[in-house]
């Protein structure tokens, strides 16, 4: 077998040594790694392949990791990760203890900051510019940023202020025309304004009658005119927005021609001033599948590379049979007759769940594009103007609307219900993806309704309440898949199939086994999991009794008070951060309320950020599987109480 020109690169260095026309080869050698690692471990394949001639000739023309490139949300950057060392690596690829999907600064040196979320790269070259300035050193500083994560606020605020403050930077927009849902907004619209503006139109249509009183050629230049039309806009309009905006201009250029892109940077990088290069390239470049499908191969699990067909795997999340797939179905059912439901989202129309709504109600779907700030405040209008709007974002992206949720939201105290998918951990997107913490940041706001569901159907029946409920804002979180996913024994299993016992109650929580010898509350789909940890003690003797609260605020503390008076024990189980979560919130309302002498333990994820892998296999390290919460729970009542 031929050696591969890859073989040889373990670093940037090694890349340089390699002649300009040699790096098509290089390129198409980087193409199979990508495309055969994802198609066994999942992960962004069709971004990751349409930037691999631009990674190439970032790293041709720069000196990293002296030199800084900050990669914006970073799941295009895989080849990135090939060029850096990592290549031997790259076979484990979000798999537990292996890569991570995302760039990751304990990583590598390379990887400047780890990121998962849009729009941030900008602000923080920025930063690391002005350092550069401050104490006088000569590196460069590269921003990576993709046409999806520019329309987000801060990255416009962050180009105002470079432009303003007019540092030495390098921002490459890399527009592959194909964001995770359709471009959206004004931005967009600025690139086709000027050929639909009157004066515009005027003097074109002056200058066609002009010519077309030319012998012989007149004719001929006017359809050669109208054929640079469009390519003369996509030159000149862009540049103009930037160039406003205190940037050079430069592009668009092909960004999957290298040989382009290396003369380019080569010029352009050593200006003294903030520039902008924009450069097209094709998502799925490549591999043909992904270049039909882009938005199927975006995010994708294993997948046969032959026939670009996913390999459903046993342990595979199918969103198609768990909680997404139930809210979808849900809010078309209820908004047939509720004409006043509107629901938006934030690029995710597909993740969400919220495509077929999309696709039945398209005048009252809105995908505000990568805009979580934005998609919270257009709520509140809606809202205040006496619509039902029903915002679908998951739990790791909402925390980038914090504000809006007091400012615009709570404090307005308006009917805005948040659905918070993908709460908890998500397994093999990492920590910048996992739902740790909107327990935590949501239960301390006033005026807000927080719950979440253990099952599909309960899902729907807390769906229906929300959108039933007229005094104020109510959040459901739920995982991504299916509630039963991580149960394994059958009466647990049996107990999860069972409809909701009560109805939804404001504040109400539900008995879902009676016991006498611990009383174990949990919330969410975890109490599908503390049903199967029960079934463990009894085998050990032990009778627990398990309260699912189902309302994470306003709490059910009047149930959870009655059934600890009686065992004495008291075990809280969440799958958020532990510090200010649902357990902290069980504890600060009985501590005044309960006088006897009980033990306390809280089972939550613990102070730090989770790393990438298998979700089972995180539950289960952090003691939050139906197997460690039964060991948990029997040492501590095994220990003798401490007074």
């Amino acid at each position: 077998m031929a050696q591969r020109l890859l073989d040889n690169i373990n670093n940037p260095a090694d890349l340089k040594k390699l002649s300009v026309d040699k790096l098509p080869i290089l390129a198409q050698e980087i193409r199979d790694v990508i495309i055969n690692t994802v198609a066994s471990s999942g992960g962004h394949l069709a971004s990751s392949l349409g930037a691999v001639e631009l990674i190439i000739g970032i790293h041709y023309c720069l000196n990293a990791p002296e030199d800084i490139i900050i990669w914006d949300v970073g799941h295009q950057a895989y080849a990135h990760k090939i060029l850096t060392g990592r290549k031997d690596r790259f076979s484990t690829l979000r798999k537990t203890g292996g890569l991570s999907g995302f760039p990751n600064k304990y990583e590598s040196e390379y990887d400047v900051f780890t990121t998962g979320h849009g729009s941030t790269s900008i602000s923080t070259a920025l930063g690391m510019a002005v350092a550069k300035d401050i104490e006088q050193k000569n590196y460069k500083v590269v921003a990576v940023i993709g046409d999806a994560s520019l329309g987000g606020g801060m990255a416009l605020e962050a180009l105002n202020h470079a432009g303003h403050l007019h540092k030495n930077m390098l921002v490459i927009l890399n527009d592959n025309e194909m964001s995770i849902s359709k471009s959206v907004g004004a931005l967009s619209k600025y690139l086709n304004r000027i050929i639909t503006a009157p004066v515009y139109n005027k003097i074109r249509k002056d200058i066609e009658n002009l010519l077309a009183r030319v012998p012989r050629f007149g004719f001929s230049v006017i359809r050669s005119a109208r054929r640079l039309e469009e390519g003369l806009k996509n030159l000149l309009v862009p540049g103009m927005l930037f160039e406003e905006l205190g940037f050079r201009y430069f592009g668009p250029i092909d960004g999957n021609d290298v040989a382009m892109v290396i003369n380019t940077i080569k010029n352009i990088v050593n200006l003294d001033e903030p520039v902008l290069l924009h450069v097209v390239t094709k998502k799925g470049k490549g591999y043909s599948f992904a270049e039909k499908g882009p938005e199927k191969f975006h995010g994708i699990s294993g997948f046969n590379v032959n026939t670009g067909e996913k390999i459903a795997a046993v342990k595979d999340i199918v969103p198609e049979e768990g909680f997404t797939k139930a809210f979808g179905n849900k809010i078309v059912e209820i908004a047939k007759d509720n004409k006043r439901i509107v629901a938006i989202t934030a690029a995710m129309p597909e993740g969400t769940g919220l495509n077929k709504f999309a696709n039945i109600f398209p005048d009252r779907f809105f995908d505000v594009g990568m805009a979580e700030q934005h998609a919270v405040g257009f709520a509140a209008g809606l809202a205040r103007a006496g619509f039902k709007p029903v915002v679908a974002i998951y739990s790791t992206f909402l925390q980038r609307s914090y504000d809006q949720l007091l400012h615009d939201v709570c404090l307005q105290n308006l009917n805005v219900v948040l659905m918070l998918d993908r709460a908890g951990l998500v397994g093999k997107d990492g920590p910048t993806h996992h739902g740790a913490f909107d327990i935590s940041y949501i239960r301390h706001l006033p005026n807000i309704v927080s719950m979440a569901p253990r099952n599909e159907e309960e899902l729907n029946n807390m769906f229906n309440w929300a959108i039933s409920y007229d005094k104020g804002p109510v959040a459901i979180r739920y995982p991504r898949g299916a509630s039963y996913k991580y149960c394994s024994s059958e009466s647990a299993i049996t107990a999860l199939a069972d409809e909701s016992r009560t109805p939804i109650t404001l504040g109400k929580g539900e008995v879902l086994k009676k016991g006498k010898d611990a009383t174990i509350v949990s919330i969410g789909y975890m109490s599908n999991i503390v049903l199967e940890a029960a079934s463990f003690l009894t085998k050990d003797g032990i009778d627990a009794e398990i309260i699912n609260a189902r309302f994470i605020k306003p709490l059910d503390i009047e149930l959870i008070i009655e059934s600890i008076l009686k065992t004495g024990k008291l075990f809280t189980v969440e799958e958020n951060a532990l510090s200010g979560g649902f357990g902290s919130g069980v504890l600060e309302l009985i501590i005044d309320k309960v006088r006897k002498y009980i033990i306390i333990k809280n089972m939550a994820l613990p102070d730090k950020f989770i790393e990438h892998g298998d979700r089972a296999l995180l539950l289960d390290k952090y003691g939050l599987s139906s197997r460690k919460i039964k060991e948990t729970i029997k040492r501590v009542l095994d220990s003798p109480p401490q007074k």
